[in-house]
């Protein structure tokens, strides 16, 4: 998608949000340029202005897109279809797992990454990332909630335990870009789910 030709009609829109999500995770919001976006997605800088007001209403486009195919990619994974919540919640961390066979800059968080960046200069895009990374903790949360109903643990709540899940994620992804390597990842999944294994008493 190098080619500033005319794209089919209706096609402009996404092809500029797939480019930010490749550009955004490799260089990061503010390093990607609108002449980036557009050579990328192939499209001209007045079919850019066309579906966006600015740079900014991109970013925010760009996170809620990524908060519902994330969404929907998890919500669909068969681990939902568990009748025990403990195992999805395994299966769950499982699955971000399998993620880190990726390159890094593929299993990055888009909320994540723009929310470091923008999180003081953008309020449209901070309240996106917020968006996006609390769906991501009301996931996890229902199946605490199921866990925690059929497994009481006094002083914990499935909102304190969904938090952690995030902090996982989130940290471990941010240490396995300043290292250049997924190792971080893995071990923060690997911590998580011990922690989770001596909580509701199930020896791995």
């Amino acid at each position: 998608m190098n080619q500033t030709t005319r794209v089919p009609r209706g096609e402009a829109r996404a092809r500029l949000i797939e480019a930010a999500r490749i550009l955004v995770r490799r260089k990061g919001f503010a390093a990607t340029s609108l002449d980036d976006l557009c050579a990328a997605a192939g499209v001209t800088k007045g079919a850019f202005f066309h579906h966006f007001a600015s740079k900014e209403a991109l970013g925010v486009a760009l996170i809620d897109d990524w908060t519902e195919t994330t969404g929907a990619m998890f919500a669909a994974h068969p681990y939902n279809s568990l009748p025990d919540p403990v195992d999805r919640l395994f299966g769950y961390l499982e699955l971000r797992r399998q993620i880190l066979g990726q390159p890094i800059a593929d299993f990055s968080c888009v909320a994540g990454t723009t929310v470091q960046e923008a999180f003081e200069t953008s309020v449209s895009m901070r309240a996106a990332a917020e968006r996006s990374i609390l769906s991501g903790n009301d996931h996890v949360r229902s199946h605490l909630v199921e866990a925690l109903a059929a497994h009481p643990l006094p002083g914990i709540t499935a909102e304190s335990l969904a938090h952690l899940f995030q902090v996982a994620v989130q940290g471990g992804i941010v240490l396995a870009k300043a290292k250049g390597d997924a190792s971080p990842a893995h071990e923060a999944f690997d911590h998580l789910e011990r922690y989770l294994r001596l909580l509701f008493n199930r020896p791995a």
